[in-house]
């Protein structure tokens, strides 16, 4: 078997194997690059310990400078994805990493409020140069039948930082023993090093590399409508409209929005939770509980790759069968965690079943995007669908702080991620297609 592209004047062969291997290393490349994009964003809930010792701010402050980066990040989104669009993904998304370090860095410094939330805020949207770019650069290298595996692959990476987000965030803290500032230090090397690597190895499409472009339309004859064929060029507005007119991506995007303040419910708070209890002073803790937390993002990169291998092979690409079913496994898990002794050695696996189900899904709210606009839109689409993520996840978080502040008991983050779980699944109901 051969790929064949014709052009006027060119005619360029390459063996299937060839292309293959070159899809692998786009998606690689991608998830490499990714893997250390949380180092810049996913560290500050191990800082608040030590931001309050030193500036005495309650949890609701740190939950609005939390926020602010949220905020920040689901306009750049709003933004980005369609940058993405017009000038690719690759020069993007490795200036994304570039900036990102260095706005971490100032945050480092950071003498009060206003020099904490500021550059904190302009750090969430240079986050927001990372995923929209990486998936529109996938979308383009992988078809139909296989996007809801790369897709996992994809969010699984992102599973992953957060994985390498906590543990080096505990290394510098409880290793190291350096204080809350080199949090936003050193992790953020290897994001520098992930955005240049990426730069110098990554692809737009196959064409740049001789190869005959891929069928990437869309995945039900319904939606054909509104993506774009051929090689047709189309202004950023034409895009945002024909990306908003799609009522059922609207309705995914709403549907995510409650996914993710579930997400970083979970993501901000335990941290916080854990470490403000007397679990090493218990005769019965069994490990330290800074290192119990690790089971959260381990549970989301393996509930990732799951979730998208599932609406591929069990629901034949109906993502929202798939969101539903681990949303509702989220809630479930979710009050299962709220009722655990904070000394039980089963609080490790019921947090880790938490992380599973409750970012699961993430696979397969990306995959519906160049599934219902096409892949030719699928980083305006992807855009849209982070803003209203992030705007849903900044609401979330001065409202957990707030009450965590009132009730003194943070354990309660786990009864409302709960039932932002419940919410996501219901909504999700109405994608059906």
């Amino acid at each position: 078997m051969s790929y064949v592209h014709t052009s006027s004047s060119t005619t360029f062969v390459a063996s299937s194997t060839s292309f293959r291997r070159a899809q692998w290393r786009m998606l690689l490349a991608a998830m490499l690059c990714y893997l250390f994009f949380y180092t810049g964003r996913q560290t500050f809930g191990f800082a608040i310990p030590g931001i309050q010792k030193e500036f005495g701010f309650s949890k609701e402050i740190l939950g609005w400078v939390s926020s602010a980066m949220l905020w920040s990040y689901a306009i750049g989104q709003a933004i980005n994805g369609n940058l993405a669009d017009k000038y690719g993904g690759r020069r993007i998304m490795s200036l994304g990493a570039v900036l990102s370090c260095f706005a971490n860095w100032v945050v480092s410094f950071s003498s009060g409020f206003v020099s904490l939330i500021f550059p904190w805020a302009v750090n969430g949207y240079f986050q927001a140069l990372g995923w929209a770019p990486g998936s529109r650069l996938l979308a383009n290298w992988w078809g139909i039948g296989e996007r809801g595996k790369v897709y996992g692959f994809y969010v699984f990476a992102a599973g992953c930082a957060s994985i390498l987000s906590y543990v080096t965030s505990i290394v510098v803290l409880d290793v190291f023993h350096l204080d809350w500032r080199w949090i936003f230090r050193i992790p953020v090397l290897l994001m520098l090093a992930g955005g240049i690597f990426f730069y110098l190895v990554a692809r737009e499409r196959p064409e740049d590399m001789g190869f005959k472009p891929l069928d990437t339309g869309v995945a039900d004859e319904n939606d054909k409508a509104h993506a774009v064929l051929d090689d047709q060029t189309e202004s950023s507005w034409t895009r945002y409209k024909a990306v908003l007119k799609n009522w059922r991506l609207i309705v995914a995007a709403l549907s995510l929005g409650f996914q993710n303040a579930a997400r970083y419910g979970l993501i901000v708070w335990v941290p916080v939770h854990f470490f403000g209890s007397n679990w090493v002073k218990s005769p019965e803790a069994f490990i330290n509980p800074k290192w119990i937390t690790i089971a959260l993002p381990v549970g989301m990169a393996i509930g990732a790759l799951s979730n998208g291998w599932i609406s591929d092979k069990l629901f034949g690409s109906k993502r929202y069968k798939a969101i539903m079913l681990y949303m509702v496994l989220g809630a479930v898990t979710s009050l299962w965690m709220f009722t655990i002794p904070g000394n039980s050695v089963i609080g490790v696996f019921a947090l880790f079943l938490c992380g599973f189900f409750v970012y699961g899904p993430a696979s397969s709210f990306w995959a519906l995007c160049p599934d219902l606009v096409g892949a030719r839109r699928a980083g305006t689409a992807t855009g849209i669908m982070n803003f209203s993520s992030y705007l849903f996840a900044g609401l979330g978080e001065p409202l957990i702080g707030r009450i965590l502040d009132t009730s003194g008991d943070t354990a309660l983050v786990f009864p409302i991620v709960a039932v932002s779980c419940a919410i996501s699944a219901l909504v999700a109901l109405f994608i059906k297609r």
